[in-house]
Order: C-alpha cells, then sequence, then structure tokens
C-alpha cells in the first residue's frame, strides 16, 4: 500500500519539498529576528550612526522604538496589558465552575419538592 501510496502522490513531491524549504527558511528568518546578539547589533549600529551623525536623535529613537516593538507581543501596544489590567503582575484567576450535579441530587436551597 506504501508503495501504491507513494506512487500516486508522487507529482506533489516538488510541492512536499518547497513547504518543507519555506518552514526551515520562516523558522530561521524568527529565530534571527529574536535573537539576542542581533538586536544588540541592530541597537548598536543606530547608536553608532547617530554619533557619526549619519542619522538625528530622533530617527535613532524611532530605529529603537521599531527594534524594541519586534519584541512585544502585538496585543500589548493597546496600552495596559490583561494581568496590569488586574492589578498585579500575576494573570487573572480561572473562571470557577459549579460541579456538575449527580442523578437524583437535590438543587441548593430546594426544600423537599417533588
Amino acid at each position: 500500500m506504501d508503495i501504491l501510496w507513494a506512487l500516486l502522490t508522487l507529482p506533489y513531491a516538488p510541492v512536499r519539498g518547497l513547504t518543507a524549504m519555506v518552514k526551515v527558511v520562516a523558522r530561521e528568518a524568527e529565530c534571527q529576528q529574536y535573537d539576542p546578539v542581533t538586536i544588540r547589533r541592530e541597537l548598536e549600529e543606530l547608536d553608532r550612526a547617530e554619533a557619526a551623525g549619519d542619522i538625528t536623535p530622533e530617527e535613532r529613537d524611532r530605529g529603537q522604538q521599531r527594534v524594541l516593538d519586534r519584541l512585544t507581543p502585538q496585543g500589548a501596544k493597546s496600552g495596559r496589558s490583561a494581568s496590569r489590567a488586574n492589578g498585579g503582575d500575576r494573570p487573572p484567576p480561572p473562571a470557577r465552575r459549579r460541579p456538575a450535579r449527580r442523578r437524583g441530587e437535590q438543587q441548593p436551597g430546594a426544600r423537599g419538592r417533588t
């Protein structure tokens, strides 16, 4: 059966190879984007360019903000995060669920109803 399946899907082999290659390239690009060494190098290049007079301090600040924006999640740009909105650094407590009632069990507060 495996041989038959391999023969039937043989025309799609280039597509599978291409998608595997795209996944590897995307994973490597993401690793480089969040690599601390790369981030430090970009920030140092901005400082060096500003010291040399190639860019203005405002351009350096915008460049630094762009680099730092890459590190923060997209939802955090709206201001306070969900954990801070609850008044602390801890996440919100989980919602409480009532235990499931068993068959024949009465509701709390129900007295002898039949």
